[in-house]
């Protein structure tokens, strides 16, 4: 296994998924393999720390306000190799992610190399299911990466690495920094890693959203002036779409009490039909269930107003010069 790799896995009260990470790592870089391991823990309490320590991996301890962006950097810079394999705690990575990205770093002008992560139990409840299909990316040259991705080392250090100001979206702002200054991200057609997600309740899945909103207003505005702008198109579409499904579902309904019959209410519910059938043959190409897929074209449509939710609340937060605090569902 390479030398010059250092994997960086960041953590926060993960127990029993960290244990896991740590051995997938260990199963891919081999028992007695001189591969650096970093673990960067964010306020754990629940022996994390020790768990790592255990696996004999290096540890970086952070105190006070603690994001993803913020972990990241500190373990890069504790680490010493040439390319940073980032897992996040929850993850499991794939035993043949590693070989299989680096067979692709000869290229310079690669900065990222990033494979398919996929859930752990996709089938373990509605959250589940959709939102494992979330991951779903078509290989190749792509704008963007997840958390767990192999980079260059001296990309991060070209461009400071991530922007610890971010409470979400910190890899697509690197990514942007990243591509314009000439780099590319490159998405292989390779697995790479598990992910638990851990939701069980609707309130849960309602944050996420939120976030995913937060950071689509935030890089919209913070990416404006960059070479390769971010997100202006999704920001816009996302608004459209939620006052649209809005009006549309208080519009039929009022019809049909003013109209003392249910033809307006039929058609709304043809029109629902219509519009689920349309979403799911678009992703046709993420799953071959038609039941995963029109959940997954229910979740595409209803994510709609709480990613507007995370929209907003960036926006007013801008207006009254807000510093929020990180936005957790777990």
């Amino acid at each position: 296994m390479n030398r010059n790799v250092s994997i960086v896995i960041i953590g926060r009260n993960e127990g029993a998924r960290l244990v896991r990470c740590l051995e997938s790592v260990r199963a891919m870089v081999g028992r007695n393999s001189a591969v650096e391991i970093v673990y960067v823990d964010s306020g754990s309490t629940d022996g994390s720390i020790h768990c790592a320590l255990h696996f004999g991996a290096s540890v970086v301890s952070l105190t006070g306000r603690c994001s993803a962006a913020r972990a990241r950097n500190a373990g890069w810079l504790a680490a010493d190799g040439e390319w940073i394999l980032f897992l996040d705690g929850d993850t499991v990575v794939h035993p043949g992610f590693l070989q299989a990205a680096l067979k692709h770093t000869v290229n310079p002008r690669i900065a990222a190399v990033w494979g398919h992560r996929r859930e752990l139990h996709p089938t373990a409840n509605f959250y589940h299911r959709v939102l494992d299909l979330d991951w779903v990316y078509a290989p190749g040259p792509s704008e963007f990466c997840g958390g767990d991705v192999l980079m260059r080392r001296t990309a991060l250090e070209q461009t400071g690495g991530f922007d610890d100001a971010l409470i979400a979206g910190e890899e697509p702002e690197l990514c942007a920094r990243l591509r314009g200054q000439g780099l590319e991200i490159l998405h292989i057609d390779a697995p790479m890693t598990g992910h638990d997600l851990a939701i069980t309740r609707f309130s849960q899945y309602w944050k996420r959203a939120v976030r995913a909103g937060y950071a689509y207003a935030q890089l919209e505005r913070i990416t404006r002036d960059y070479p390769q702008p971010m997100w202006h198109g999704e920001t816009t579409r996302n608004a459209v779409r939620a006052f649209t499904l809005a009006g549309l579902l208080l519009l039929f309904p009022v019809s049909s009490i003013l109209l003392g019959n249910w033809i307006p209410l039929a058609l709304a519910i043809a029109l629902g039909l219509a519009l689920l059938v349309r979403s799911a043959l678009r992703a046709s190409w993420k799953a071959a269930s038609s039941f995963t897929l029109l959940c997954y074209a229910m979740h595409s449509h209803f994510q709609q107003f709480p990613i507007l939710a995370g929209q907003i609340a960036y926006r007013r937060d801008m207006v009254f010069a807000r510093r929020r605090d990180l936005i957790e569902y777990k």
